[in-house]
């Protein structure tokens, strides 16, 4: 008889590459403060609203939707400490005769007084910005009705005018978190472990050995997966490699849907994240190659775009398939042990930002007593610290015979 057991996950912390990825995520990572925070203020918002004229009996349902629906929230593009969370504000029947404006307009003025430091109604939702730097962008959408669960149709509408650019947008936020649930399952192992160090790094060790069984069904916000933990290292990626760029950039949906499709349990970090990567880089260069914009869609409802601001051209598309291309030979280089301890430190700062990777290697410094952060120590694939090698890397850059007769190994042999 064949027993189907549930994925395991590995534990990225036992292997030294991913341990200093998974770090990098953990830096990145939504804090416990404001994890709690997140939810009883989302909470706080629809209570608001109920409470007004406007929309008092008129919100259907309210959640999440995106890197929040997903456990996939890290910190904003630029920063690395501010935190973008998104929420469907779907609504009754007095608003479906209202145009777009009209319905970002009610939202902004319902939200107007609301004691935060800032409201914004944008081009799709309105933004409410908090004083610790979370910003909660609330969404109104229709219930499109005979279809899926909550697919809807949201607001798009630059104003202060109305235009004939004006429009409702298909979308099923929820049919897709789903879709993602069911193609990611949890990784207990790897959740476990992630869990424990999430709230470590808060100071809240006694917690985490207390929660640590009560993983999947406690934590809304915790990574549960290697596919969602890749997912966030390469938001990261994309946010550094456009940190100055101002238009629009490669979309966390997008992102999120080839996490999706890549995903496969029991995969080591580093190889799951080559592995995303690589499955982008294929579908924009076989799009490029016949002359066509990438389109990736809502695999749950099909008008549900994630594409359709974002390429605006092949040489686009193209210049973000560089990218995964340079993030791709870096790991694979780092995994075979091809690169220089400080070479690599140099690459992961490069590829993730400087004070992340910096406070990852802190961290793991910390841990083992020594000094990665200087390019000072080597790790064994169990973990264990290997001899000093400052020394050898000033060899070879006096004398470059030094690398080629004795070829480089950063992780040394597994013991």
């Amino acid at each position: 008889m064949n027993i189907q057991l549930a994925p395991t996950g590995l534990n990225p912390f036992d292997d030294p590459l991913d341990r200093i990825l998974a770090e990098i995520a953990l830096s990145v990572q939504l804090p416990p403060s404001l994890h709690d925070k997140a939810k009883s203020r989302y909470e706080a918002v629809r209570r608001h609203l109920e409470a007004t004229t406007a929309f008092f009996d008129q919100i259907e349902h309210f959640y999440p939707q995106g890197s929040m629906a997903i456990d996939a929230t890290i910190s904003t593009r630029g920063t690395d400490d501010e935190y973008d969370l998104d929420i469907v504000s779907q609504l009754g029947g007095r608003f479906r005769g209202m145009a777009p404006l009209e319905i970002l307009s009610e939202l902004e003025t319902a939200l107007a007084d609301y004691p935060v430091q800032r409201v914004l109604r944008q081009t799709r939702c309105v933004t409410l910005f908090y004083a610790d730097k979370m910003h909660l962008d609330v969404t109104p959408s229709l219930r499109v009705y005979a279809t899926l669960d909550r697919e809807s149709l949201i607001t798009h509408a630059k104003g202060p005018r109305r235009s004939d650019d004006d429009r409702l947008v298909d979308m099923n936020a929820y049919g897709f978190a789903q879709w993602y649930a069911n193609r990611t399952p949890l990784e207990l192992r790897m959740a476990e472990e992630f869990h424990r160090r999430w709230l470590d790094h808060a100071g809240l060790a006694a917690r985490a050995d207390a929660d640590v069984d009560d993983v999947p069904d406690q934590c809304d916000f915790i990574v549960k997966n290697t596919a969602t933990l890749a997912l966030q290292l390469l938001k990261r990626f994309r946010n550094i490699r456009y940190a100055s760029y101002a238009g629009r950039i490669p979309p966390s949906v997008m992102l999120s849907y080839y996490a999706g499709l890549a995903a496969q349990p029991n995969m080591s970090l580093s190889a799951m994240l080559v592995r995303l990567a690589s499955w982008i880089i294929r579908d924009i260069e076989q799009a490029s190659l016949y002359g066509r914009l990438l389109h990736v869609a809502n695999p749950v409802c099909a008008t549900d775009v994630f594409t359709d601001r974002w390429p605006d051209s092949i040489a686009q598309q193209d210049e973000f398939a560089e990218h995964l291309h340079e993030l791709v030979r870096s790991l694979e280089a780092m995994r075979k042990g091809e690169m220089f301890p400080n070479t690599m430190m140099d690459t992961l700062r490069d590829n993730f930002g400087d004070r992340v990777v910096t406070r990852a290697a802190d961290q793991i410094a910390t841990e083992v007593g020594g000094g990665i952060q200087q390019s000072r120590q080597l790790y064994t694939r169990r973990g264990g610290v290997l001899l000093p090698t400052a020394a050898a890397v000033a060899a070879s850059t006096v004398n470059p015979a030094v690398s080629a007769a004795r070829p480089h190994t950063f992780f040394g042999r597994k013991i």
